[in-house]
């Protein structure tokens, strides 16, 4: 049984970190009007619809994902009014815009939580999880998300505790409260009313925690053990999510894109089938590939293309028995960049190897979700001082490191490695020093060693990153393109040899396979493939009526149409 089309499931998503994508008033910081701005590159790269991630009231320890007022803009990156003009623009241009909503925590400076300190008696007390210490000791030994203990003292209240599960500026919400969920309901539905698309959903398998508050065997050196065993897809969390569809999303046909980290292949169907709670979730099964441990940072893992290709073929094959989609993903604001993680040699991380990459995750069941500066083949900084990182997760992770014994040199090549810095310093729109991200000293240092990774260079050069991306995407989202790569089955190719990665994508009338080799070494296909070539990620012509396909280059990428 097929499963019903969706308008959303045509779309091709780019997710923009406001902070750092473009400053339109020269004091470092990206903002609204600098994103209203380059809305025509977007529209010609060939996106559809346009992620905002965290534009709200904060504080910024967290760079927004700490939300001190959700129908408030942080001044920072403009005013209601830019919001709206910069809605009424994208509406102009065909595009639809969504915005990340965090609905697992608020900022410490939120004022119902500062009403919470203030008044143990104001019913804001119960919008949040308070919990008195155990003979001193914090009421539950679980680690944060981002190192340390769940759990904060309350000023002015000895033996008194709160819950986060990631910084202590970020108090987790009481999802048990009836209260609290209803007016986060209003709040969404005000925002939907206003003519957003929908919303990318924050960490929201975190909403429901054990209610045995429970202490666990330690997992690490510091005692504690990962808030994740109590705190991620839980049971229960199903009836928060049901009713948080019911009485927002499902009124305006929104479309939601889960961050469901711990959802499991049996649970697909529940989360993003035809009935699910949300339209899709991110495919999160190969992005930490590189990742030794989730719960601690360490030297990246080996790991082998054929890992990967597997990995990817049984997350793509559960997602299709549950008649579910998934938003595919190489890179997003809490990531390293794609080229730096899925090309382990740096003297490989080229232009042929980005585009690769490209055509893997684009051409993938699902919805598009690309990075700003993916289109680019962006790679990871190298920064030779701790003081240089941003990023809360880095600063507090490199001090754990050497809590652990690491040497100082070893933790910031660690941290190095791992930073979402790496996805969030200023796009590079041309190649000045500040790369035309801002006319002022921007908030986070520039990557360097990067020359001729920047708009302004990529443009004119048609063999660059970003003019292959704008021919996929033109392609993925043609009228003869579409309909079929909604709706047809995907097939693992399992006999391309050890570093390609090839699948099919067939229906009843049309065949298109996909072959991709990661590796700076030619391959020969164990099984030619016969067919007219429509994209080559290392020619620009295409359109060849019949060609045998027996063997790749290093670094090759194919789209085929194949004759059946």
């Amino acid at each position: 049984m097929q499963r019903a089309a969706t308008w959303w499931q045509d779309e091709i998503i780019y997710e923009i970190y406001p902070r750092s994508f473009n400053d339109s008033n020269g004091d470092g910081i990206g903002d609204l009007p600098g994103i209203t701005e380059k809305l025509d590159y977007l529209k010609d790269l060939g996106i559809t619809m346009v992620w905002l991630a965290p534009i709200y009231r904060s504080p910024m320890v967290d760079m927004g994902y700490d939300i001190a007022d959700y129908q408030a803009i942080d001044p920072v990156f403009g005013t209601m009014e830019d919001m709206e003009e910069l809605l009424q623009a994208a509406h102009d241009r065909g595009l639809k815009v969504i915005m990340d909503l965090v609905l697992n925590h608020t900022s410490d400076q939120h004022p119902w939580f500062q009403e919470a300190l203030r008044n143990p008696s104001s019913p804001y007390r119960d919008y949040y999880i308070f919990k008195p210490e155990q003979a001193g000791q914090a009421p539950t030994n679980w680690r944060s998300i981002f190192g340390g203990s769940t759990w904060t003292n309350v000023p002015n209240e000895p033996g008194l505790d709160y819950f986060h599960t990631f910084t202590s500026a970020q108090p987790d919400l009481n999802w048990e409260n009836p209260a609290l969920r209803q007016e986060l309901y209003r709040i969404i539905n005000w925002w939907l009313e206003k003519g957003i698309s929908g919303f990318r959903l924050d960490a929201i398998t975190h909403l429901k925690k054990d209610q045995d508050w429970a202490n666990l065997p330690a997992d690490g050196s510091d005692g504690l053990a990962s808030v994740t065993k109590k705190g991620l897809n839980r049971p229960g969390l199903g009836a928060f999510l049901q009713e948080l569809k019911e009485a927002t999303f499902a009124h305006y046909d929104a479309v939601t894109i889960g961050e469901a980290a711990g959802v499991r292949p049996e649970q697909l169907a529940e989360f993003v089938g035809p009935d699910g709670y949300f339209s899709m979730i991110f495919d999160f099964s190969y992005l930490n590939i590189d990742v030794a441990d989730a719960n601690r940072w360490t030297r990246p893992r080996n790991w082998s293309i054929a890992e990967l290709a597997n990995t990817i073929f049984a997350s793509q094959q559960s997602i299709q028995a549950a008649q579910g989609v998934f938003a595919n993903v190489l890179e997003n604001h809490d990531q390293n960049r794609a080229l730096t993680k899925f090309i382990a040699n740096p003297a490989e991380r080229t232009p042929a190897a980005a585009k690769a990459l490209a055509t893997l995750s684009v051409c993938l069941p699902g919805v598009p979700v690309l990075y700003q500066g993916q289109e680019l083949g962006m790679q990871n900084f190298q920064r030779d001082r701790i003081a240089d990182f941003n990023d809360v997760s880095s600063l507090n992770n490199y001090q754990q490191l050497l809590q652990d014994g690491e040497t100082p040199t070893t933790a910031l090549e660690i941290v190095n490695w791992r930073s979402r810095d790496n996805a969030r310093v200023p796009f590079p729109w041309d190649g000045s020093p500040f790369r035309g991200f801002s006319t002022g000293t921007p908030w986070l240092k520039p990557a360097t060693g990067q020359t001729g990774v920047d708009v302004q260079t990529e443009q004119v050069d048609l063999a660059s990153v970003l003019c292959y991306y704008q021919r996929l995407l033109r392609w993925h989202h043609s009228s003869e393109s579409r309909a079929f790569l909604r709706t047809s089955q995907f097939e693992p190719l399992t006999q391309t040899g050890a570093t390609i990665i090839g699948y099919r994508r067939r229906s009843t009338e049309r065949s298109i396979v996909i072959l991709v080799n990661l590796s700076n070494q030619a391959v020969q296909l164990q099984k030619a493939v016969q067919g007219r070539l429509i994209l080559d990620n290392l020619n620009n012509d295409s359109g060849a009526e019949s060609l045998q396909i027996t063997t790749l280059t290093p670094q090759q990428s194919l789209i085929i149409e194949e004759t059946i």
